[in-house]
């Protein structure tokens, strides 16, 4: 146990009380991720939308996060991580709010397009706020921490809103609505003076900046190996967001396997990345390099997929969800390492963005590609696809990681 207890320590260790916060921050606003795990249930049990009206629904938030995540990186640069997120939380607030009052799919998409581009803006922004409070050679663990209570949040969240929604489906969106604004809240009252700070060290150096040589940085979008980069993350977030589409839909469809154990399943991926996340990527950044570790991370995603594409017993479904889940420790919070450490200082948001784009681009993918090639090759075959899918990252990710150096800054006069 001191030993066990001795790694958890070192895993926390030398995080900056900043980190902290913002993961409380996140922790809060998770917690309130009631709407979108229930949204299909509700618009076909409540108002009878068909399953093919649901589903054109459903990929407005996929569509609206890609514009989010491009608008998210942009103002972030433009007026400040902290003003981007406080904007983000509590114009979510009132979006959350109206989705009681309409009751047609044109009304609920346009809705839902609206609130994931205002609920994604948040993500380039907090991104660029971690790197930004991360000490040095803290940046890949404060990620990490970041993520933990984003895991626990998602952990926390369905469980209220499976309650919320047993007595009213209006609850669920109030419910959301309030968790928001109390990460809002809680957000202002952290970093309200350290934004304070920030301001008035503008305004002391702007006539010093002026003077001095202005520092035009490489956009994300022609930086060439970035780009690269960014389509193999795309490619890992395709195979891995089956985690929510076509994942779910085998085990019921497929398995015949009961909610209570889907649930169960489900479960055991926001647990394992919760206890496991810390130590592994201290292990990691102690014991291997950013290259080994995206390889062993695909790898372990790829060896999940594989296991449980010949009818697997109970087990072997359980054991492919924690090597999912393991695979997940070991890419996403690199990734977002990867990206702060490749963009320049007055660029981050729009790499941030730029990477947060790839994710947004595998939640609209994913289940349009996953669902069509079920009906066309089946479970079976679709996992074999899945884990030459996960293989091939491993190798671009081993082979191109370290050819992310800083890319050079054009001076000019």
């Amino acid at each position: 146990m001191k030993k066990i207890y001795g790694v958890y320590k070192a895993s926390f260790h030398g995080l900056s009380h900043a980190s902290w916060l913002l993961s409380i921050v996140m922790l809060i606003n998770r917690a309130g991720s009631m709407v979108l795990p229930f949204l299909g249930i509700y618009m076909v049990d409540r108002l009878g939308f068909s399953i093919i009206e649901s589903g054109i629904v459903l990929s407005c938030f996929g569509i609206g996060s890609l514009l989010g995540s491009w608008l998210g990186g942009y103002l972030t640069d433009k007026i400040g991580d902290y003003s981007v997120q406080v904007f983000s939380l509590f114009v979510s607030v009132p979006l959350f709010c109206l989705y009681p009052f309409y009751s047609t799919p044109l009304a609920i998409g346009m809705i839902v397009f609206v609130q994931s581009v205002i609920s994604t803006l948040f993500m380039p922004a907090n991104s660029v706020a971690i790197s930004k409070y991360a000490l040095p050679g803290n940046l890949t663990r404060s990620f990490s921490l970041n993520r933990m209570a984003i895991n626990l949040g998602f952990s926390i969240g369905p469980a209220m809103g499976g309650f919320l929604s047993a007595v009213s489906y209006d609850l669920l969106f109030f419910g959301n609505a309030l968790m928001a604004l109390l990460a809002g809240l809680a957000f202002v009252l952290f970093f309200r003076k350290g934004h304070k700070v920030e301001k008035l060290e503008k305004i002391k150096t702007k006539q010093e900046k002026q003077a001095k040589k202005v520092i035009k940085e490489l956009s994300p979008y022609k930086d060439f190996p970035f780009l690269i980069f960014t389509l193999i993350c795309m490619g890992f977030a395709i195979g891995f967001f089956q985690l929510m589409s076509t994942l779910p839909i085998f085990y019921k469809e497929d398995l015949r396997m009961a909610q209570s154990m889907i649930g169960l399943l489900m479960a055991t991926n926001g647990l394992t990345v919760f206890i496991l996340e810390m130590p592994l990527v201290n292990f990691s950044e102690t014991r291997l390099t950013i290259p080994q570790t995206m390889f062993w991370g695909s790898m372990f995603s790829a060896v999940s997929f594989l296991i449980i594409a010949f009818n697997p017993a109970y087990w072997m479904l359980f054991l492919g969800m924690i090597l999912l889940s393991i695979g997940e420790i070991l890419i996403l919070p690199f990734m977002s390492s990867i990206t702060a450490q490749r963009s320049g200082e007055n660029n981050k948001g729009a790499y941030m963005g730029l990477n947060n784009l790839s994710i947004s681009v595998a939640f609209v993918v994913t289940p349009l590609l996953g669902t069509q090639l079920i009906s066309i090759i089946g479970f079976s075959n679709l996992w074999m696809a899945t884990f030459f899918l996960f293989s091939t990252c491993a190798v671009a990710f081993y082979y191109f990681t370290p050819k992310l150096r800083k890319p050079k800054k054009m001076v000019a006069y």
